[in-house]
């Protein structure tokens, strides 16, 4: 059947309807038909349409309501979640931090306690859980939504702030909170006030998808903007948070238009012609797009590279030598059905970035965040859970899985539940994972990690760590 082009407008009015309210069915049943239009009337749909199909598909269902425990992994299992060099140390539901569905996740250390604290989206709030102890982790306050509540919160952290941020949620802006206010709290859980108890609400914008930072520079770029003042075509909206409580917008970057995820650097890497600039690496849903950032007002694109079989390019992490870029395509799962791949981009030449391939897994699970520390790439790979690749050979973009951890124990079915993210940056070795479904799981790697090759830039490192 012909999917008319009135489809293609009822969908859009539901995507604009879910900035507000849940859609309507009637309208959303039209966004289901994409892969149609894309086939039969060879239309590219925008990816603001395809992200309404997160919620639509997403499964929010809150299971295991229940707290648990520690549980050794033993015999491939901690408790009943499949397992490999993971130990489970808690796991705390969604119901128990806040409520809602579980979304995004960072971390923050304390520089006067050493205390490290989970930070994890919901669709109704941010929760501050203090994971010091891994075993007894600590719910000790929820900062509700400044707008709606929807699917999609993002958060990261710059000078002891956190900075957060909503897609689909109406007029919630940038939420600026200080952190430094977690050490004092007494009798948790604290309900904090989205507006009075914030250091600063930045409204140049409204909703947006997601939030990365430069914390070598201080500039915050707020990527996938829906709705506001100044969305800069859904691109980079940049913001100067060098003075946390007082952000003050810096400049655009649209000419690419939808930017789902970025990371944004002082690039130290090989390229000597861009060496000491300010170089976001951007997942532009079907493309790699590299721009300096350098000038915020006048902002320029080196790159802007496609690949075969992309389905969505969502998200990314450079090694810390910035010569690597691994890719996580969150639709090529669905798209093509193969199993889950990594793709490792070559970005040595950031005027002209090389895919050097991907590494398919075992399973079929979508790909959703990664951030790499040393040697390794940790991937919150939805109904797969915690995915750990040692990166072998990235020129051959060898991978080899390490550990892993299932937070999804019922199947790894390529469906949009499980685990959203993870956060591996706790000096403690303390690895947290976000999961739609479950919470927050608190788990401790068993692996070592090891930081030479990257570092020396000596690559041999790697093939000869042994985990």
């Amino acid at each position: 059947m012909m999917t008319s082009r009135p489809a293609l407008v009822a969908a859009a009015l539901c995507l604009l309807a879910a900035a507000a309210v849940p859609p309507s069915a009637s309208a959303c049943h039209f966004a289901s038909h994409y892969r149609l239009m894309e086939e039969e009337m060879g239309m590219r749909i925008p990816p603001r349409i395809q992200a309404i199909l997160h919620l639509m598909e997403a499964d929010l269902t809150q299971e295991a309501p229940v707290a648990e425990g520690s549980s050794a992994c033993v015999d491939g299992f901690a408790g009943e979640y499949a397992c490999s060099q993971v130990d489970l140390m808690a796991r705390l539901p969604t119901a128990e931090i806040g409520g809602g569905s579980g979304n995004d996740v960072w971390g923050w250390t304390d520089p006067v306690t050493g205390h490290e604290w989970a930070i994890m989206g919901r669709t109704n709030g941010t929760a501050f859980v203090d994971v010091t102890d891994p075993a007894n982790p600590v719910y000790m306050a929820n900062l509700p939504t400044a707008a709606s509540s929807n699917t999609w919160r993002d958060m990261k952290v710059y000078a002891d702030h956190a900075f957060i941020v909503g897609d689909f949620v109406g007029d919630h802006g940038m939420q600026v909170f200080d952190l430094n206010r977690l050490r004092d709290l007494r009798n948790p859980p604290v309900i904090l006030d989205p507006i009075d108890d914030l250091a600063a609400h930045y409204t140049e914008f409204d909703s947006a998808h997601n939030i990365v930072i430069n914390e070598e520079s201080g500039f915050a770029y707020v990527v996938g903007g829906s709705s506001g003042d100044e969305t800069c075509n859904a691109g980079l909206h940049i913001i100067d948070v060098r003075v946390p409580a007082a952000p003050v917008f810096a400049g655009c970057f649209g000419a690419d238009g939808y930017t789902h995820d970025a990371q944004c650097v002082t690039y130290h890497g090989p390229d000597p012609d861009h060496q000491g600039a300010e170089i976001c690496f951007a997942s532009n849903t079907d493309t790699l797009t590299v721009v300096d950032v350098t000038n915020k007002l006048g902002p320029v694109q080196l790159s802007r590279t496609t690949y075969s079989g992309s389905g969505y390019t969502h998200q990314g992490w450079l090694t810390p030598d910035h010569r690597y870029f691994l890719v996580d395509d969150e639709l090529d799962e669905q798209f093509f059905g193969h199993n889950t791949r990594t793709y490792t981009w070559d970005v040595s030449n950031l005027d002209s970035p090389v895919l050097e391939g991907f590494f398919e897994a075992s399973g079929p699970s979508i790909d959703h965040n990664q951030y790499v520390q040393s040697n390794y790439t940790f991937q919150a790979n939805y109904r797969r859970g915690l995915r750990i690749l040692r990166i072998v050979d990235p020129e051959n973009a060898a991978l080899e899985e390490a550990a892993f951890f299932d937070t999804y124990p019922a199947n790894d079915d390529p469906s949009f539940s499980g685990a959203w993210s993870t956060y591996p940056y706790f000096a403690s070795g303390t690895v947290l994972v976000s999961d739609i479904n479950r919470g927050l799981f608190v788990l401790r790697p068993l692996l070592a990690i090891f930081a030479d090759g990257f570092e020396s830039g000596d690559l041999s490192a790697w093939s000869e760590a042994v985990p």
